[in-house]
């Protein structure tokens, strides 16, 4: 259906003080808002995440829902990115995808999600012959979108290739000054000896670099996968308490992985510093 005030042409026209004049349509507007949403590849189940919903009952989530409202409300006038970090079902995706959605529709910025596993993956796979898209084609937006969100990071099993790679990335962005939100599930303990830390899992180099490019930001609370569907505020507050006492990082949280060093595997033939994708 062809809006009325532009007829489909997205200029409207208004006067003002006797002088007519046009400007951009509120359909245009939401057409390229619309297709921005598009483009930032928000998965299906977070489409919905916004400040207005999340739950922000505990003294962490509402510390950093206020920095994280504070930054979108605030860009592209930033120069520091944000680092949530905390156990799987706190919110850290939740808030991320709200800091994306509220960018996008207050700036028109280019904004970008991506699962840190998934993203590896899809670099993998322009090394198959089969596939087309190369591997710049890949990584161009990426590197270059106005905010990009990195979710789950640590999360992948580390090779020299996942390391190099994930540095790449990070490094072009932070000498272009590009924002970048980040989640991950692992603490961030300076000591590469625990299995269980940030460090451990991303090394020294990248862990030095996120500090200068991101404010980190603990989250604390329990799972919602684990809590029912209209549990209170109270009673959110009480299963956090209860993990926590367990000695746990919070319902389901982050199991013990295999140490840094058992986790390298030679490489071959290498494509870039980092070795050939794939492994």
């Amino acid at each position: 259906m062809t809006c009325p005030a532009c007829e489909g042409t997205g200029w409207k026209a208004h006067e003002r003080d006797g002088v007519r004049r046009v400007e951009r349509c509120d359909c245009w507007r939401e057409q390229v808002t619309a297709r921005l949403f598009a483009d930032a590849r928000i998965p299906r189940r977070y489409q919905h995440c916004d400040f207005t919903n999340f739950r922000d009952y505990s003294e962490s989530l509402t510390r950093a829902r206020t920095r994280a409202a504070k930054l979108a409300d605030a860009f592209p006038a930033v120069d520091r990115g944000l680092f949530l970090e905390g156990p799987p079902g706190v919110g850290k995706t939740h808030l991320a995808v709200a800091v994306l959605r509220h960018v996008v529709a207050a700036t028109s910025a280019r904004a970008l999600f991506y699962d840190t596993r998934d993203l590896l993956r899809v670099i993998r796979s322009t090394y198959d012959p089969v596939v087309r898209t190369t591997e710049i084609e890949v990584l161009r937006p990426v590197m270059q979108a106005d905010l990009l969100v990195l979710d789950d990071l640590g999360a992948e099993k580390t090779t020299e290739w996942v390391e190099e790679t994930l540095n790449l990335i990070v490094n072009t962005r932070y000498n272009e000054r590009r924002v970048t939100l980040f989640t991950s599930n692992y603490p961030d303990i300076p000591d590469e000896t625990d299995t269980n830390s940030l460090l451990c899992r991303i090394g020294f180099r990248m862990r030095s670099r996120l500090h200068e490019m991101c404010d980190f930001l603990e989250l604390r609370g329990a799972d919602f996968r684990f809590a029912p569907a209209n549990a209170t505020d109270k009673e959110l507050l009480s299963l956090a308490e209860m993990a926590r006492e367990k000695g746990s990082r919070g319902v389901g949280a982050v199991r013990p992985m295999p140490a840094r060093a058992q986790l390298r595997e030679p490489h071959a033939d290498l494509k870039w510093p980092g070795g050939r994708a794939g492994t």
